[in-house]
């Protein structure tokens, strides 16, 4: 993945994060309700942004830091909002609960790219 391209997938999906957000918020506000499901929706939007805004770190760091690491750093927080988030978004609008089990592979995502980020930084400094 381009510099770029982390820049600009970090963009967009921090205004779908607030989008998402939103809509969470008031359309599916009585369906979260009546469903019990306000506070995953709540906590899938808080990953979402809280890897975004790492995302977002890992384009602007490949402006000083030429390592490997941050390219993994980089897939793992995009395909971890994607796993994890996703999941509980359907999980949430469908009622599907076996969503609930490939949470989990999203947060790890979420994990190794944290560690690749140390990583790459402590290579490079």
């Amino acid at each position: 993945m381009t510099q770029k391209a982390i820049l600009l997938i970090a963009s967009v999906l921090g205004g779908l994060t607030v989008a998402i957000g939103a809509f969470g918020a008031h359309a599916l506000a009585p369906l979260l309700q009546a469903s019990g499901r306000t506070d995953t929706f709540e906590t899938a939007v808080k990953y979402q942004m809280y890897h975004t805004l790492a995302l977002l770190a890992v384009g602007l760091l490949l402006f000083r830091i030429e390592q490997p690491a941050l390219q993994v750093a980089a897939w793992c927080f995009f395909l971890g909002i994607f796993i994890f988030s996703g999941s509980l978004y359907t999980l949430c609008v469908t009622g599907i609960t076996w969503l609930g089990a490939i949470t989990p592979i999203g947060g790890t995502l979420m994990i190794v790219g944290w560690g690749a980020l140390f990583y790459a930084i402590f290579k490079a400094l």
